[in-house]
């Protein structure tokens, strides 16, 4: 679905896009940036720049057809509508009737908009409700009321399905210091800024605070609600601003205030009742005002805290930038420096020795190689260069002159060699350098592309893990877990076991599910439920040595996924726990494991842990209720309780063909209490022993057929005792 956000950039419609992205719908944003920040939005979405009035919104409109418009677009200064009533007006009236008519134009379904505490001015009488009469006192106040006539309008006069809601004072992260819920932000701002804050009058006022993921979710939560209207949105809850000075201390206790005359016109008291947007939206605040201040704070401090990452990161950059051009500099600079100290030596070797052609070693060509094995190409030119103004300089001190040396082929020769020797060595190691270099950028390039490669894996990733959330939270999985929660409410154990196999075969969408009860001692399972086999293909009892994965199962209390492929070993199995203890596992089987994924899996636990918390919450009423449930000083079940568990094993028997045995005892000369002791040690933790309304004792035998009936009636001998078959299951 489509929604568009009018101030989509500001504090509340920024939450909001946040919101609305969450469960899935694309997001459209029209902000002028006024007050906005495209910072603010962080999730995808298509933005524009523009006034709500201006006559370019009809394109946006035509182009997208939106399901739903949350027009949040508004002047929120009071100050500042006093100032400057007709700026006001023209943001606060005139943008919201274009919304309102393009929406009605465009075939908008919900057309949701922001009003204010404000239309009930000063009236104290609180709190205050949505059918008390409005009188407000600033432009501001005005023209939200105004806003709330032409939005009733437009829903008599063209069907647009509108609601708005009467903000409380909202505040939260991405607060500015304007708007009626701005004390906090100027607050918080002035604490870190270690500033007094700045109390007018008493600072017994009071406020309805609320959270601005509070306002949020309930702005979504009307979208698809069949209401329309005007609704106070708060938390109903009144705090003074001395109260969010004492919040503020516990945040940072070295905080200091500095008193101001009240100011004129300041309401002392307001609350907006907020019964109304509870029940028709089924909504309720989250967040405590103690909760919401210490995240609003955490986030303002991140926010400061990153501010001055930033100033440190830019003078760091600079920083980094200045050495960099320093070792520039170096780089040719040090080098040259060393050659000419190179040189020098070599001039003092070379005039010491009083070298020549004929003499020793020339010392200068050792000086060129070393320099171009060094530094390469360039250095070994100077190098070379310097040589020959060296080799020069020793033939006039020698007596000749520069004509002279023109003519003389050893000179020549001498100088070719230097050449020679100074380009081979440079080019040599030049050439090095250079696949050095190449190898350098090949690594580099390559890391580069990893680690841009591994971005995208961590994106997609993510991508993937958002759209498996959304599948678990929204859609199809959304109504069959709202199923299993329906289907799981039972507060009787044998029930719950029995809506769990409908439960995991629907949400599973498997063909055979099995449950088995542990015993106490974790040694045994007994069949409880199970669908999809037939009768003959499943063991009533197993015990848990001779199967590997169900002691995995027992050890870990993890599910076990069957990706070996084992025969007669189900795809996965998730154990159930009560009390810390495994009470039951559940194992499913026949889907196609190609078709398997960790979404499959990740179901397959949420759905064991409903399981679970709907059978914890039977045991926790059957431990709480049992005077009520058995016969005083027995095991015996009452007959009410004994009634409902055999309907539901008629149910199992029904439906997954598990069978049971009735049993109708008689007694002679032996009372109830004593018969409990005598039969209750004997039944598996399946079993159950109870009256029917004619006080009569019976045994119900779970998963017991009539080939058991010998054996059992072997195990239930007693002289004072006799058992009959009532009924086969």
């Amino acid at each position: 679905m489509k929604v568009l956000i009018t101030g989509g950039y500001g504090f509340i419609g920024s939450h909001i896009a946040d919101r609305f992205h969450k469960e899935g719908y694309e997001i459209y944003i029209i902000d002028n940036l006024s007050t906005g920040n495209k910072a603010n939005v962080q999730v995808k979405h298509r933005g524009y720049v523009l006034d709500v009035k201006d006559p370019k919104c009809e394109e946006i409109f035509r182009a997208y057809r939106f399901d739903a418009v949350v027009h949040m677009a508004a002047q929120v200064s009071v100050s500042k509508s006093l100032v400057n009533p007709h700026l006001d007006t023209e943001a606060n009236v005139l943008g919201l009737v274009n919304m309102l008519d393009l929406s009605a134009k465009y075939g908008v379904k919900r057309f949701i908009y922001a009003s204010s505490a404000a239309v009930y001015g000063l009236d104290e009488q609180v709190p205050h409700q949505e059918d008390k009469a409005v009188d407000p006192i600033a432009p501001y106040g005005i023209s939200k009321y105004v806003n709330e006539i032409y939005a009733k309008k437009w829903l008599e006069l063209y069907d647009l399905s509108t609601i708005g809601f009467r903000f409380s004072n909202v505040y939260g992260p991405r607060q500015n210091s304007g708007g009626e819920g701005g004390v906090v932000s100027i607050f918080i701002n002035d604490l870190l800024d270690n500033k007094p804050l700045k109390l007018y009058g008493d600072g017994e006022q009071t406020r309805d605070f609320i959270y601005v993921e509070d306002v949020a979710d309930a702005v979504f939560r009307s979208v698809n609600a069949s209401v329309t209207g005007l609704y106070n949105l708060s938390t109903n809850q009144s705090s003074s601003v001395n109260d969010l000075i004492e919040y503020l201390s516990q945040l940072q206790p070295d905080l200091k205030v500095q008193k101001n005359p009240p100011r004129d016109q300041d309401i002392k008291h307001s609350r907006l009742d907020n019964a109304a947007v509870m029940r028709d939206l089924d909504w309720a605040p989250l967040y405590s005002f103690k909760e919401g201040l210490e995240r609003t704070y955490a986030y303002f401090a991140g926010q400061r805290a990153q501010a001055e990452v930033a100033v440190s990161a830019a003078a760091t950059a600079e920083l980094k930038q200045s050495k960099a051009r320093m070792r520039q500099r170096r780089k040719w600079l040090l080098p040259t420096l060393e050659n000419f100290a190179a040189f020098i030596l070599t001039a003092w070797l070379s005039l010491s020795l009083v070298d020549n052609m004929y003499g020793v070693i020339d010392v200068k060509l050792f000086y060129i190689t070393i320099i171009g094995i060094l530094y390469g190409n360039r250095q070994a030119l100077i190098s070379v260069v310097l040589s020959i103004c060296l080799l020069t300089y020793q033939e006039l001190q020698a007596g000749r002159d520069l004509l002279s040396l023109t003519y003389d082929t050893d000179f020549f020769f001498r100088i070719a060699i230097y050449l020679f020797i100074g380009l081979v060595v440079g080019y040599a190691i030049e050439r090095k350098n250079v696949r050095i270099a190449q190898q350098e950028q090949k690594v580099s390039e390559a890391t580069e592309r990893y680690d841009f490669l591994e971005n995208i894996y961590k994106e997609v990733r993510d991508v993937k893990d958002e759209l498996q959330l959304r599948i678990l939270n929204s859609g199809d999985s959304y109504g069959k877990i709202y199923y299993a929660t329906k289907e799981l409410e039972s507060l009787e154990p044998e029930i719950v076991f029995n809506s769990a196999v409908n439960v995991v075969k629907s949400i599973m969408r498997v063909e055979k599910v099995t449950i088995y009860r542990v015993n106490k001692y974790q040694s045994y399972l007994r069949l409880l439920a199970s669908s999809g086999h037939h009768a003959d293909d499943l063991k009533k009892s197993l015990r848990v040595a001779d199967f590997p994965y169900l002691q995995k199962v027992l050890e870990n209390g993890q599910i076990y996924v069957n990706k070996e492929l084992e025969a007669d070993v189900p795809l996965m199995v998730a154990p159930i726990y009560h009390r810390d203890q495994v009470a039951a596992i559940i194992a499913v089987d026949g889907m196609k494991f190609e078709s398997f994924s960790l979404y499959h899996q990740n179901l397959f636990q949420i759905t064991t842990n409903l399981i679970a918390s709907a059978l914890s919450k039977a045991f926790t009423f059957i431990d709480a209720t049992e005077n009520d449930r058995y016969v005083e000083g027995t095991t015996i079940l009452q007959p009410a309780i004994f009634s409902e568990i055999l309907q539901s094993k008629n149910e199992i028997k029904h439906q997954h063909q598990v069978p049971y045995l009735l049993l109708q005892s008689a007694l002679d000369d032996i009372s109830l209490q004593e018969a409990s002791q005598f039969i209750t040690p004997l039944l598996r933790e399946t079993d159950y022993l109870g009256v029917n309304k004619e006080q009569q004792l019976q045994v119900l035998l779970s998963n017991t057929s009539e080939q058991d009936i010998e054996v059992i009636m072997s195990r239930l001998s007693h002289p004072k005792i006799s058992f009959a078959v009532l009924s086969e299951g």
